[in-house]
């Protein structure tokens, strides 16, 4: 049973999306996974739904000079299968075949992972690895900010999320994950991407909000990305970074964040080998 009432409008297409989406309580509706179990419980709230399913200009997966395009309204299971992302994005495809199980995959939009802001989900880790960004549609046309912006500040009021953009920089890119047993989200997870210039490396659920650790990154600039080498890069930074939670301590999740870094970073290696 849904607890809250509101009005519910399926837009012709993207321009009046944005107009509706301009009133007060107005929200996206898209995969749902995350919006309607909170009308249900009577934890979120809506005075307007805007359906934005049905509209084609936000799927699908296409490549262009080096950056993989993904529509917001591609589903987690079309991510996760998709060629092109295995192959040249392959942190984005782990994350997206991490969540759920398959009807949440089947049903979640990249675009709705990427922007629910009440739990660590796991889209955002990796695109931040990735150095991705999203592509804004609002009142004064369509913006693109860098993932690590948007995790900060969400999508603007009265603004859509249209697509992620992901440079295709091959398969040097890993994501490993612990999830909550119960809910399966990440209790922690860790995306890398190895480049010339050093590991990408970011974190969630361990930490406030999904984050690129810049510390640990320029600890292991010159590597090794051995276990030993990877924890002692973690040890370095402040406690503070992790937030306790769920029954774990701030100092068990910043251990476990470093494992799974020196894990991703090893599968990462090892895919260019």
């Amino acid at each position: 049973m849904i607890l809250t009432e509101f009005d519910y409008v399926r837009p012709l297409g993207l321009d009046q999306a944005l107009e509706l989406l301009a009133g007060p309580g107005a929200r996206v509706l898209a995969g749902g996974q995350g919006l309607l179990p909170g009308l249900r419980a009577g934890t979120d709230r809506a005075r307007l739904l805007v359906d934005v399913r049905h509209l084609e200009e936000l799927r699908g997966i296409s490549l262009a000079d080096g950056i993989l395009r993904v529509g917001a309204l591609t589903t987690l299971a079309e991510l996760a299968a998709h060629p092109l992302v295995r192959e040249r994005a392959p942190e984005l495809a782990a994350a997206a075949r991490a969540n759920g199980d398959p009807q949440v995959r089947n049903l979640g939009t990249a675009g709705g992972n990427l922007a629910d802001r009440g739990r660590p989900t796991d889209l955002p880790v990796a695109a931040l690895a990735a150095g991705a960004e999203v592509e804004l549609a609002g009142p004064g046309g369509r913006t693109r900010v860098s993932v690590e912006e948007f995790t900060a500040g969400g999508v603007p009021a009265g603004s859509v999320l249209t697509a992620l953009l992901v440079p295709a920089e091959g398969p040097a890119a890993a994501f490993e994950k612990a999830a909550d047993r119960a809910t399966r989200y990440p209790l922690c997870a860790a995306a890398v991407r190895i480049t010339a210039g050093g590991p990408r490396i970011a974190v969630t659920g361990a930490t406030p909000r999904a984050l690129r650790l810049r510390g640990v990154e320029d600890r292991l600039r010159t590597g090794p990305y051995t276990t030993e080498a990877v924890l002692a890069a973690f040890r370095a930074e402040p406690r503070e970074l992790f937030v306790p939670g769920r029954g774990t301590s701030a100092e068990y999740l910043g251990h476990l964040a470093g494992v799974l870094t020196a894990r991703a970073l090893a599968r990462a290696a090892r895919n260019t080998a």
